[in-house]
């Protein structure tokens, strides 16, 4: 047993510096409020055993729909509805839609079983027809191109982190003079 401990403890160890990694990306990134929305209103999660539903998740899904949402009066009938969802009532519990949250897309899902709460309807398509995209990185990494040429290709990690900091940093005052 204590050998079993130990192993744990060296893996732990080992890792430590990626389980940070994956934690600051997850705080960054994934951990913004259309991801708890998406999650949320996802019948596959939302249904699954597994599913917790903690302040964090709830938080981003409000702050989605507040953000989304303009009328006030849309916001409440959201609201009214996710009781609806949550307690799978309606067409929601039918044993057609429970077959299907693993086998449709989350969208699909929602336009087949969601018309008996229109507007959370209309909400979740939105939240779960989003698309991600690689724009961030893309333009990242098309900055280090043009400084990681075969002349400079020398340059310390550092150093061609601070040249990429500035050159990004030009065209964005540049944009900004001609906007």
């Amino acid at each position: 047993m204590l050998l079993f401990f130990k192993i744990q403890q060296d893996y732990f160890c080992r890792y430590e510096h990626v389980f940070e990694i994956i934690d600051k990306r997850w705080e960054d990134q994934l951990g913004q409020p259309l991801h708890a929305a998406g999650y949320f209103l996802n019948p596959q999660y939302k249904y699954s055993s597994d599913f917790q539903s903690d302040v964090n998740v709830k938080r981003g899904l409000y702050d989605s729909i507040a953000r989304m949402v303009e009328d006030p009066n849309e916001r409440l009938k959201i609201d009214m509805q996710l009781d609806y969802f949550r307690d799978a009532k309606g067409l929601f519990g039918i044993q057609t839609a429970i077959l299907t949250r693993n086998k449709k897309s989350p969208a699909d899902w929602w336009e087949s079983y969601g018309d008996e709460c229109p507007e959370l309807k209309n909400f979740a398509i939105r939240i779960l027809s989003l698309t991600c995209n690689s724009l961030g990185c893309e333009r990242n990494w098309n900055a280090f191109e043009l400084v990681h040429a075969k002349r400079r290709n020398r340059l310390a990690p550092k150093r061609m982190n601070d040249l990429v900091f500035v050159m990004y940093n030009l065209k964005l005052q540049e944009r900004q003079r001609q906007g």
